[in-house]
């Protein structure tokens, strides 16, 4: 009866406010001297419910417990799943129960770095870190008897699966990213197949590399790709340059054509119009016309050489006019100091000597009529 009393106060004073320890200290103090008082009364009954005493104590000490902000608590009563407990104070009844508590908000971390055989049948080292936290507790503590090494087991698979569908050479690039992504995807599925209670956040693959039998080869292979990169930024730069060169150049010829186009199809607009409007005098007077174009024709062409040639009638000796070429060359050839005098005069003597061609072709012209 007394072992019960004090069980009884014992358990309304842990469920109220107050310092535990203290309390139960020296409340267990207190009762002890008690039952040695009342011992050395009655004898042996004190003796036994001293032992009593100290039993109902430790029970107590471990029947309360604590949960923290992160933490939760699985109770499992005659081995069987009971309840899931939040932070605060709390009580259970050992040893029918049995209580697993854990932090559930801490990320935690597991490391694994091994041989992997790629899609192309090359053996690389793959470094990678997994980070993860419980996301339930009652199936981690009921569904997997080591969830941890459950955790490492199915890394290793998920791993190899994604090593032996990508090549050697992606993963040792630029495909490291992505795998680490497809990692923590299947590692995910495989542990929510099995119901392990854990969640992972994130899956870091480090520096691959080949065997270092090899990694020199590896490391030729990687070089040659960089210089590959440069040569093809070194291209495009180029060609980000000559490109809009040629355009320019393009677009100035294209610009000088269409000049060209306009001035010739003026100038053929011009001839036209000219042509136009000789027809109309020559429809007016055709003779006098046509003479105006032989003439002007004629001075023109005696104009630019420096010989004339005149054929005669039978009978009659050819001409040729031989002071052209040297009224010609001496007007060219005349000095800038004498321009006055010497170019009046050269000036005058070629005007005489046009005048006499023209003369004597159009006595030429008018015997040539007359005879037919």
């Amino acid at each position: 009866m007394q072992a019960l009393l004090l069980g009884r106060e014992l358990l309304g004073l842990a469920l109220g406010p107050g310092q535990l320890g203290a309390q139960l200290l020296d409340l267990g103090q207190r009762r002890i001297a008690l039952a040695f008082q009342r011992g050395f009364r009655r004898g042996g009954l004190g003796l036994f419910g001293i032992g009593l005493a100290i039993l109902a104590v430790l029970w107590l000490y471990n029947a309360i417990y604590v949960v923290d902000e992160q933490e939760q608590a699985v109770i499992l009563r005659f081995g069987k799943y009971y309840e899931t407990v939040g932070p605060g104070l709390n009580f259970y009844f050992p040893p029918i129960d049995k209580r697993f508590q854990e932090n559930v908000t801490r990320e935690r971390a597991y490391s694994k770095q091994g041989q992997m055989l790629t899609e192309d049948e090359n053996i690389v080292e793959v470094p990678l870190t997994v980070q993860y936290k419980i996301s339930n507790l009652q199936d981690f503590v009921l569904n997997v008897d080591q969830p941890e090494v459950s955790l490492q087991q199915a890394t290793e698979s998920a791993l190899r699966h994604v090593a032996g569908s990508t090549t050697m050479d992606r993963i040792l690039t630029e495909g490291r990213e992505q795998m680490a992504t497809e990692v923590r995807e299947r590692l995910q599925r495989f542990l929510d197949t099995y119901r392990t209670g854990i969640t992972v956040t994130q899956v870091n693959i480090q520096s691959a590399q080949a065997p270092r039998e090899v990694q020199e080869a590896f490391d030729d292979v990687i070089r040659a790709r960089e210089d590959e990169q440069r040569e093809k930024n070194q291209a495009e730069a180029y060609a980000n340059g000559v490109v809009p060169e040629a355009r320019g150049q393009a677009q100035r010829i294209i610009e000088e054509a269409n000049g060209y186009r306009d001035e010739v199809i003026s100038r053929a607009q011009g001839e036209a119009d000219r042509f136009s409007k000789l027809l109309v005098e020559y429809r007016k007077a055709p003779e006098v016309t046509r003479e105006r174009l032989y003439l002007d024709t004629m001075q023109e062409v005696f104009s630019q050489t420096s010989k004339v040639l005149v054929t005669g009638q039978q009978g009659q000796n050819n001409l040729l006019y031989l002071p052209l070429d040297k009224m010609i060359d001496g007007r060219n050839a005349a000095p800038a100091t004498g321009a006055g005098a010497s170019a009046g005069g050269g000036s005058a003597s070629a005007s005489d000597l046009g005048s006499r061609i023209v003369n004597d072709l159009r006595q030429q012209d008018a015997r040539t009529r007359e005879s037919r």
